[in-house]
């Protein structure tokens, strides 16, 4: 199975509120909607770190971002738009900003159509919320990740 380098971002505001995107999968795009990290794949010969600091550009418009250290990672297979299975091999970093509205002018016609709102999230509200939210640790792990309270190796996390 092919695997695919992945970076997504835990991207906190001053405020501690928590970036994310809700969107739908490319094996079902008339499928229900998710919340997730912002990030992506990495390109050829590109670092985890430098996919994950171009994604936050691409898919926020915000610079001058702190990209702290990879705190968790995970393994998920998931079918592209053609329907190959992809062993993605996810790196979660913490990260920072000054906060503000998203930019979206950067985003690929994919991200257009699969992405149906992006928002930033009190972490009490996060947790309460009924919607489903990924990965499924993101509820118990994002208040100590927002603290500073970093693990030394990345968890492994679902």
């Amino acid at each position: 199975m092919r695997e695919r380098l992945t970076a997504r971002v835990l991207l906190f505001d001053p405020a501690d509120r928590l970036l994310l995107m809700k969107g739908r999968l490319p094996s079902d795009p008339a499928g229900p909607g998710a919340w997730f990290t912002i990030g992506g794949g990495a390109e050829p010969g590109e670092s985890v770190r430098e996919a994950a600091a171009r994604e936050v550009v691409e898919e926020t418009g915000f610079a001058g971002v702190e990209l702290g250290p990879v705190i968790w990672r995970r393994t998920a297979t998931y079918r592209m738009a053609e329907g190959e299975p992809v062993l993605f091999l996810e790196h979660y970093f913490v990260a920072r900003c000054a906060g503000g509205e998203p930019c979206r002018d950067a985003w690929q016609a994919h991200e257009h159509e699969l992405v149906d709102d992006i928002r930033w999230w009190a972490l009490p509200e996060l947790i309460a919320t009924p919607e489903p939210v990924y990965p499924r640790d993101i509820r118990r792990l994002a208040p100590d990740a927002a603290a500073g309270r970093w693990p030394t190796e990345p968890l492994i996390i679902r």
